[in-house]
């Protein structure tokens, strides 16, 4: 599955259109001559975040493309287990893994899978990923790891273990850059990125290995680094491609979760997100939850507001963070 950002064929497949893909900004007109860049999307996601994902770094990168043509590859690791249906999804809309090389990538997105093990190492998908590790060392001028691929890249590197939270993190957090690079161009100077995960890098240990950190979040640790060996491997803890509401889904579905005895502990509501009335709201049905846990009370919660000019503020960063890899892939094209 494949999807052209080009002003003649804005995007090539439906089943990955984003939902406003005949808006505006996909009729930019580009240079004709130009060759596209070529960026292949590791999919990993579980099943229920599967088409999201795809929308996500889809939108993304047609809204960060500038005058630069771009086309999007998707593709999935063999061995992450999936439903029937996801499954059939896969093979039948992903391009083959095995294409990864005849395809003659420029970038390289990975995103995480579903932990289902404490260590990393004794994942399902582990040997795999460690050999698409080592092809995109190899073969990509530059590659994305994100979140839990982050956490998996580094540790194939240099045996950097992730240690787990107290709890969840998850929220939107300000976000400042610590040093000149690339990637930074023309960002705001404090920018808002969304991060949803359950374990942590150590900053001290990432220097020590020669990783150098671009980004810190405030209440959630290192945000972007990057490592430069044969290719510039680029490493974001958060995730900058989730829409606003993404966290609010994700907060639903884990209280439904507990709602219906699949965990033990209700979860917290996201950091710097839902607005003061909202917020005042979950505290008040987390107290009846917990004392009434049914899975029906669930429909409760809706029309949850977020924070005044939030999705604004995640697509502007987010915007401007892609839009400067394309723009280092574009200068070595």
């Amino acid at each position: 599955m494949t999807l052209l950002f080009d002003s003649a064929d804005p995007i090539a497949s439906p089943a990955l259109a984003p939902d406003d893909a005949g808006d505006e900004r996909c009729q930019r007109r580009y240079p004709e001559h130009s060759r596209p860049i070529e960026i292949g999307l590791v999919n990993n996601m579980g099943d229920a975040a599967l088409r999201a994902t795809e929308r996500q770094f889809a939108r993304l990168l047609r809204d960060s493309a500038g005058a630069q043509r771009v086309r999007l590859h998707c593709f999935a690791l063999r061995s992450v287990p999936r439903s029937a249906a996801a499954r059939q999804r896969i093979d039948s809309l992903y391009s083959d893994i095995g294409d990864l090389g005849r395809l003659r990538l420029d970038g390289l997105i990975v995103t995480g899978a579903e932990p289902r093990t404490p260590a990393l190492s004794d994942e399902p998908y582990w040997d795999e990923f460690r050999r698409l590790v080592d092809w995109a060392e190899a073969h990509t001028r530059s590659t994305i790891w994100s979140c839990l691929a982050a956490h998996a890249a580094v540790l194939h590197f240099d045996g950097i273990e992730r240690r787990r939270l107290p709890q969840k993190r998850s929220g939107v957090y300000s976000t400042e850059g610590l040093r000149d690079d690339a990637m930074l161009a023309d960002l705001p100077e404090v920018m808002q990125v969304s991060h949803s995960r359950l374990n942590d890098l150590d900053p001290g240990e990432l220097s020590a290995a020669g990783y150098g950190i671009l980004s810190r979040a405030a209440g959630a640790g290192v945000d972007v680094f990057t490592r430069r060996d044969r290719s510039r491997m680029v490493f974001f803890q958060g995730h900058p491609e989730y829409d606003a509401t993404t966290l609010q889904r994700e907060f639903l579905r884990d209280v439904g979760r507990y709602l219906a005895g699949e965990r033990d502990d209700y979860p917290a509501p996201p950091d710097n997100y839902f607005c003061a009335e909202t917020e005042d709201r979950l505290a008040t049905f987390c107290d009846r939850a917990r004392a009434d846990r049914r899975p029906e009370i669930i429909s409760e919660l809706s029309q949850l507001m977020l924070r005044p000019g939030l999705a604004s503020a995640l697509d502007a960063s987010a915007a401007a963070l892609f839009g400067n890899w394309l723009s280092l892939l574009a200068a070595e094209h």
